[in-house]
Formats: structure tokens, C-alpha cells, sequence
């Protein structure tokens, strides 16, 4: 009920919007854009946070009891013993399970926030911190025209066409404004499990002018918000919702088309494998063919292991096994004809001599068994044995006739041929042919369904169109509208806080970076750095190699570790400090010199 109350107030708002026409900046004075609130994911809290206040905050520390932070402020906000406390200019005070510092009114708010790191993006709005599940459950309220500031510029690169920019302004709005439920403690999280959301940096000039020449424009279906996904590729086709995600929902806006524009984006990612038709295959390919005619192999009396089968030659190849109904083209299967050839085992005594006078065969294996007996006496004649025949293979065979078998593409074959590009076992193959060998391309990264964003970024660059003829090209059935757009009303900080303004801020210091010794490393060790991380995030060093497990600490940029051991799981290695051991996701780690001097 409370879900259906929200949309009609939010439909309430609604202007509509002609389709033909782009959207104009929003009217001064127009009532502010509706807040999102955002979970921080990204960003790895775990129990300690670091912030610098780009503006004027004030924090509830309990009841009638208020804290104002000027402009400038370094806040410090810990768990201990299950419990916040915050750290301010050598002050601490007890918190309790949880804190909210609140964005007020000061001077230019459209430039003013908090940030994670001195340096960092600025997150331009309240930020509510509480404990849950022993770490810090961070939650940031701004204005969705803000949250989109931090969004446009990760989600498609600020080097993209204008009007794709806005194209993707458009649908992020709409997205974020589609996901609002009052019923939860936040509405998104800053991944790409929702949008990727890092702060706003105000560098990032076109991403603001998207979003600020598209202020309010939403996708509407039916008078009610729309849904608009997007990827980065849908591979010359755009997938349908109800092919990709399970559930029931009316999705009529969107279309099952051929797109043009992102076949043609050189930037678009595309895999190729080459199959030689003279049968040169790779181990690989032909381990996945003897599973598919080890019957006919044991039926012809050949060897039956992949060793002993041999691809002569490829005379056909072809795509099938549809997913989906027309006009789809995502294929499942492919189908070969090919000669083939196996070995036999013989005896050495029958094999045929070759031209040379020696038998055309290769060792398989002797049978030299001891013979086994009772003694006897010696007045009886000892037992003769008969030694086993010598067994050798033969050379390659040709089969009695061609093979022609259907093998599944996904998953095997797909990255076994290295034609996956996102591993979501969903990319759109296609098959041409030259003189000598099949061509196989892969192209697809994403799920495919609504806009694809080397779609858009060609069709605003190449073509010219203007970012509602890209949203009606890939949301067909889809209206714009415009809700509110202005700008956040931010609340005033009391007068007898802010007329006696707090003494200038002292750094906070960030947490010194662990010691390390390498002098000598264990065998097969080596030295490495946190390196594959924003400034303003850090990794996880956690008690067993799973994301699941306990969180030991928190690791900055640049961290030096000597790497231990290689896990079971690949992904993940166990590494040390001369404080601490643990495990952390390789991806995350650059290698160093050995010899490299550690860190102090």
C-alpha cells in the first residue's frame, strides 16, 4: 500500500513531456528533485570511517543534544565493542548504534558534501551510519539529480557524445527513481548491482551538463514509471526483459530489435575463434567431439580416449538451437560434420609390415607377466608358461564414414574457443567461412536488454540523433515526463551553534600503513601492493578466502603484502604483513620487486 501511495504522489507531479522535443533545463524556484538514498558498498567500510566535511554538518547526539561541524571538518567515526564513537579535534563521545550528520545550508550547495578521502569525490549529501552485522552500515540521502552527478560519468565514460550522455542521464533517473520503496532502509547500493555511484566530480563537465539540460526527464509506461535497464553491448540484437529475468510484468515498452548502430561501434567488444577446416583443431575442441562420438569410436573398435581420435577435416559448420522465438538470434548449439580418424590395439605378431619393413604400429603396452607356481620336486619337468602377446597400437584410421554431432555452446565450447566476454553465457554468435577456415564472433557484454550504451555513444556520434530518438529507438513503447527537478531544500544550522564557529580542524589522520619485511621471502613468495583500488575505497583482508568471511582489516592504497600461497580458488591469495595474515582477492594486488624496499 505504501508502494502504490508513492507513485500516485509521484505521478501527481508528472508534466508530460512531447517525445519530439528535448527537455529544457528546469525553472528556477521549481520544487525540489526527490531524494535517493544510497547504500555504500563500493567503498568497503568496515569498522572505521575517515571524513572531511565540505560544508556545514550537524550531527543528533541525543536527546535535545545537537553537534555543528564549519566547513573543513575531519571526523573520525569507529565501532568499539559494537557501538559508534566519534572522534573530533581530540574529542571522542559515545554514540550509540548509530549517527547521522546532516548537509546544511552553506554558501554554494550545489558544491557542497562530504568526502571519504581529502582528495576524493564529493558525496553532496546526509549521511546516516549505523552497525550492522559488526561493520558500519553506511547509507547516504541526497537529490537524484545529485546521486546522478556521480552516476553518469562511471556508467558511460564522459568522453561519449552529449546526447548519449543524456540518453543515459534519462535512464539512471528513471531507474533510481523506479527503485524508492520507503519500506526499506535504502534504495540502491552504488555497484553495478544497482548503478555505479562514486561521488561527483565536477571535472567531469559533459556528465553535468547532461544531466543538468535533462533535469526531471523520466521514462513513463502507462502513467507509471518505467524501468529502464541498459547495458553496455547487446551485440547487434536488444534482449527481451522477460528472456533474461525470471517474473511476471508488462514490458511492452521495450522490443526485441536489430541494432545497427552498436554492430557498427568499432568500441563495441568483440571475441573471434578460428576453426581450421583441415581439422587442426585445439586439444580442447577435440576432447569436447570425442565426448560426443565415443559410441561410434567403441562400435569401430578404435582406442576409446581423446588421444586416439583425430580430426582429418571439417566439411560443415553451422549455428542453432534457437533460445528464444523469433527474431532472436542468441544460438545455443553448433553443429559439425567432420572426418575423423581413431587407433586400434593389435597384436604385434598380426600388425602389417609398413614400406620400410617395420611394422606400422607404436607400442601400447607388453604383457611379461612373471609366472606364478607351487614348487615341485625336481624329478618333475618344471611347467612352461605361454607369455602374453605383445599388444601394440596402430597408426590413425580412417573412420567408416563422416561424424556429424551438435555440441551445446554454452559453457564450454564458448570459453574454450575464448569467445566469452562477460562470462554471463549469453553472447550472440556468428559464423562465416573463407577458404581455409570457420570464423567464429562473439559479441555481447551485458545482459542486452534496453539501451546499449556503444549504441547510443554511435548513434549520437556517427549519426547525429538527439537523446529522446536514442530513448525511443531502444524503449519503443516508452513516454518521457518530466517530476521535479530543483534543487534539495537543506535545513539551517541553529544560530547559537553556527555564531560561535568551532576552531580551524586538525587532520584526522589516516591509518599508517602496515610494516613489512622481505629481506628474505619464503620460497615461491613474493611482494606485492594494494593497487587495483580507488583512493578513496580500500580491500578487504579477510580470515578464510571467501567474501563471506570474517573481515580481519581494512587495507589502504599501496599496502605493501608479501604474497604466502595461491588458494584453492584461484581468486584469492593468502598474504602477510608483520602485523597480521589473511586472505584477499588477487585482482586487487599489482607484484612488486622481490628486492623492493617495504614501506616504513
Amino acid at each position: 500500500m505504501k508502494r502504490i501511495l508513492r507513485a500516485l504522489c509521484l505521478l501527481l507531479c508528472l508534466v508530460l513531456l512531447p517525445l519530439s522535443a528535448p527537455a529544457e533545463t528546469a525553472a528556477p524556484g521549481e520544487s525540489p528533485a526527490p531524494s535517493v538514498r544510497v547504500l555504500l558498498r563500493r567503498l568497503n567500510l568496515t569498522d572505521r570511517v575517515d571524513l572531511v566535511l565540505d560544508g556545514v554538518y550537524t550531527a543528533a547526539l541525543g536527546e535535545d543534544v545537537s553537534m555543528a561541524f564549519p566547513q573543513g571538518s575531519k571526523v573520525t567515526v569507529l565501532i568499539r565493542e559494537g557501538e559508534l564513537y566519534l572522534f573530533y579535534q581530540g574529542m571522542s563521545l559515545h554514540v550509540g548504534s548509530s549517527i547521522t550528520l546532516i548537509r546544511n545550508e552553506s554558501g554554494d550547495n550545489a558544491r557542497t558534501g562530504l568526502r571519504f578521502d581529502e582528495n576524493g569525490n564529493l558525496y553532496p549529501g546526509h549521511l546516516a551510519l549505523s552497525v550492522k552485522d559488526g561493520l558500519l552500515h553506511p547509507i547516504l540521502t541526497l537529490s537524484v539529480e545529485d546521486y546522478l552527478l556521480g552516476v553518469v560519468p562511471y556508467e558511460m565514460s564522459e568522453s561519449f557524445p552529449l546526447e548519449a550522455l543524456k540518453a543515459q542521464a534519462v535512464c539512471a533517473r528513471t531507474y533510481a527513481l523506479s527503485k524508492i520503496d520507503p519500506a526499506r532502509d535504502y534504495d540502491v547500493v552504488d555497484t553495478t548491482n544497482d548503478q555505479v555511484f562514486k561521488g561527483v566530480n565536477y571535472n567531469y563537465t559533459n556528465a553535468v551538463r547532461a544531466v543538468r539540460e535533462t533535469a526531471g526527464v523520466v521514462g513513463t509506461y502507462k502513467g507509471n514509471l518505467a524501468i529502464c535497464y541498459y547495458s553496455a553491448s547487446n551485440g547487434g540484437q536488444t534482449e527481451l526483459v522477460e528472456n533474461v529475468w525470471s517474473g511476471r510484468g508488462d514490458w511492452n515498452y521495450y522490443a526485441m530489435t536489430d541494432d545497427p548502430y552498436d554492430l557498427e561501434n568499432p568500441e563495441s567488444i568483440v571475441r573471434t575463434a578460428k576453426i581450421a577446416k583441415n581439422g587442426a583443431v585445439s586439444d580442447s575442441l577435440r576432447s569436447i567431439l570425442f565426448s560426443y562420438i565415443l559410441p561410434d569410436m567403441v562400435q569401430q573398435g578404435f582406442v576409446a580416449n581423446a588421444e586416439n581420435l583425430r580430426i582429418d577435416s571439417i566439411s560443415a559448420m553451422s549455428l542453432g538451437g534457437p533460445e528464444f522465438e523469433e527474431p532472436s538470434r542468441y544460438m545455443t548449439e553448433l553443429t559439425l560434420t567432420f572426418a575423423w580418424s581413431g587407433r586400434r590395439v593389435v597384436d604385434a605378431a598380426s600388425a602389417v609390415p609398413s614400406p620400410t619393413g617395420t611394422p606400422d604400429v607404436e607400442y601400447y603396452f607388453f604383457a611379461t607377466p612373471e609366472p606364478t607356481h607351487t614348487p615341485i620336486p625336481t624329478s618333475t619337468p618344471e611347467p612352461t608358461t605361454t607369455p602374453e602377446p605383445v599388444r601394440m597400437l596402430t597408426d590413425f584410421q580412417p573412420a567408416s564414414e563422416p561424424a556429424t554431432v551438435t555440441i551445446d555452446i554454452f559453457p564450454e565450447v564458448i570459453r574454450d574457443l575464448n569467445l566469452s566476454i562477460s562470462g554471463s553465457d549469453n553472447e550472440m554468435l556468428t559464423l562465416t567461412e573463407n577458404d581455409t577456415h570457420y570464423i567464429l564472433q562473439a559479441r555481447r557484454y551485458g545482459h542486452g536488454v534496453g539501451m546499449s550504451q556503444r549504441g547510443a555513444q554511435w548513434m549520437a556520434g556517427k549519426y547525429g540523433k538527439l537523446y529522446h530518438e536514442i530513448m525511443s529507438f531502444y524503449y519503443p513503447g516508452m513516454t518521457l515526463m518530466r517530476v521535479q527537478s530543483g534543487a534539495p531544500v537543506l535545513p539551517t544550522a541553529p544560530m547559537v551553534l553556527a555564531a560561535t564557529p568551532a576552531p580551524p580542524a586538525t587532520p584526522t589522520p589516516r591509518p599508517t600503513l602496515m610494516p613489512v619485511t622481505a629481506a628474505e621471502l619464503p620460497q615461491g613468495a613474493y611482494l606485492a601492493k594494494v593497487a587495483n583500488i580507488d583512493d578513496d575505497s580500500s580491500l578487504n583482508l579477510r580470515l578464510e578466502p571467501s567474501q563471506a568471511s570474517e573481515v580481519l582489516r581494512r587495507l589502504y592504497k599501496h599496502q605493501q603484502l608479501i604474497v604466502l600461497e595461491v588458494c584453492e580458488d584461484p581468486a584469492w591469495v593468502k598474504v602477510k604483513t608483520d602485523v597480521i595474515e589473511g586472505y584477499v582477492m588477487v585482482s586487487f594486488l599489482e607484484p612488486i620487486s622481490a628486492t623492493a624496499t617495504p614501506a616504513p
